[in-house]
């Protein structure tokens, strides 16, 4: 294969989408993002325009393409990864209905009601109980508090699902994103009517796009597509990728027994192995392939925390705002005392009704012990995740981060020290658009699998060990950072009622 043959990675996140282009090696070569909006129709809902997510995915290839001055035919194939779960609707003539985003709480009465009717079976069969953003619960309440909106669907899909669909014309839903979604009887990998009945919804079966393989070539670059993107027309597009699986791999974890950390919208914290986990406790376990499984413990509690600290608090966007919470960060050293900090501004998967806070605050703290304690109070929660993982009985000797949070010169370490684990950090910033990249490459032939693919593809830039002198510190302070968590039990109940 000629050395000009390049990779495109499409990133479809919460609001932003990303277009970066790989050479076969995996170096990224040139890379644009556009962000879209999200929506707050009532408090708890957290909606997109899809024909936004389309129009900013088609501005983003545009200028990636007008950047690196590659031929569009020398494009070998393209891979899509998406955040997960939420809930996207296209109507019968296939124009779009709705788009809910996976931030988005209006289910969690739904979901609640479902996990008590059927939740264990639904974690016997899918491995996975009801949660308020997972796709089925927000499809149950549509079903129920928006009929005119269900009787008008005409395809479920999720987020990557919709860009395939505008790029091919074809609907199709990869067997990662429905199997974190709980659609899929695990570990068989099918999706059938009895399943769905478990969730209200056995008259929804006709609704799903086909379930294929994650690197299955599942349609090409239609005239039109290519029109607006600037692509080429019949580049080959895969059914790609739930995003945690994606960014793993795009960091350089697939192997059995390999850990991920990603620190982005949410904090994933995950295992991959060559057979599922049996654990009521674990959050849900994916699937990407034959004898290939993701064990996930996750939450809405990461760096999305620091997202809202900068935009909403301090009303900036761009590098340069996170670079001012770094400095800050940088400027103050761990004390007794510092403060505390709940990264629960979405909420927390043990219970809806979790807020965000700061805690301990005094006269002589600033700016930089309120962000100390930010980036602590979202280590605290993935360590949380890292314990319910290792008490399944999955080991987790070291492990590999990436998300917005990895970009950070600090976090990783505060990570390294409040898990006690060794943390590398991927060469790689668009670790999820490069993960897409890896399935385009074995789907058109130009790696065997998926372990030489990210063998080649991936390098790490930098680890972070444990610092032994913080094993005391940082012990202590997750041990109040647990009793304050249930002692603010009550009070949030009492707020949210």
């Amino acid at each position: 294969m000629a050395d000009d043959i390049f990779l495109l990675g499409l990133d479809a996140g919460n609001t932003v989408i990303k277009a970066v282009l790989f050479d076969r090696n995996g170096r990224q070569l040139a890379h644009h993002a556009i962000d879209g909006k999200s929506t707050y129709p009532v408090p708890g809902h957290v909606e997109r325009d899809l024909g936004e997510l389309w129009r900013n995915c088609c501005g983003a290839i545009h200028e990636l393409l007008a950047r690196s001055g590659v031929r569009p035919g020398s494009i070998a194939g393209i891979g899509c990864a998406g955040h997960g779960n939420g809930l996207y609707l296209l109507d019968r003539a296939h124009e779009p209905l709705l788009g809910i985003q996976s931030l988005d709480g209006r289910a969690a009465v739904v979901a609640q009601e479902i996990d008590a009717q059927t939740g264990a079976e639904l974690q016997r069969r899918c491995l996975q109980r009801p949660w308020p953003a997972q796709t089925p619960s927000l499809l149950a309440w549509v079903k129920r508090h928006a009929p005119e909106v269900y009787a008008a669907t005409g395809a479920v899909l999720f987020s990557k699902d919709y860009v395939n669909f505008r790029l091919t014309g074809q609907l199709a839903s990869d067997i990662s994103d429905l199997s974190g979604a709980g659609l899929l009887n695990m570990p068989g990998g099918t999706l059938d009517r009895e399943l769905l009945g478990l969730y209200g919804l056995e008259d929804a079966l006709p609704l799903f796009a086909r379930p294929v393989d994650s690197c299955e070539i599942v349609g090409r670059v239609t005239a039109e597509a290519a029109a607006l993107t600037g692509l080429a027309e019949g580049t080959p597009v895969i059914g790609g990728f739930f995003d945690v699986v994606s960014s793993a791999m795009g960091s350089g974890v697939v192997r059995p027994g390999e850990a991920s950390i990603i620190a982005g919208t949410w904090g994933i914290n995950q295992v991959f192995a060559s057979t599922p986990v049996q654990s009521a406790d674990v959050f849900m376990v994916t699937t990407f392939g034959k004898d290939r499984f993701v064990n996930i413990e996750s939450s809405a509690t990461s760096a999305a925390n620091l997202e809202w600290y900068v935009h909403r608090l301090l009303n900036s966007h761009g590098a340069s705002a996170f670079e001012r919470c770094n400095s800050a960060v940088a400027s103050v050293s761990p004390a007794g005392d510092d403060p505390f900090f709940h990264p629960f501004i979405f909420g927390s998967r043990l219970g809806a009704e979790f807020r965000g806070g700061f805690y301990g605050l005094a006269g002589w703290h600033g700016e930089g012990h309120m962000l100390r304690a930010l980036f602590e109070g979202v280590c605290f929660e993935h360590r949380r995740h890292i314990d319910v993982l290792r008490s399944a009985g999955l080991a987790i000797d070291a492990a590999v981060m990436s998300g917005g949070g990895a970009r950070s010169p600090y976090w990783p370490q505060i990570m390294a020290d409040v898990l006690e684990l060794p943390i590398g950090v991927a060469e790689a910033r668009e670790t999820g658009a490069l993960g897409a990249a890896i399935g385009a490459a074995v789907a058109v032939g130009m790696h065997p699998d998926f372990e030489t693919a990210v063998s080649t593809m991936t390098r790490m830039e930098r680890r972070h060990v444990p610092d032994p002198d913080m094993h005391n510190h940082y012990e202590r302070r997750y041990a109040l950072y647990g009793k304050l968590t249930d002692r603010m039990r009550d009070f949030w109940s009492a707020l949210k009622a």
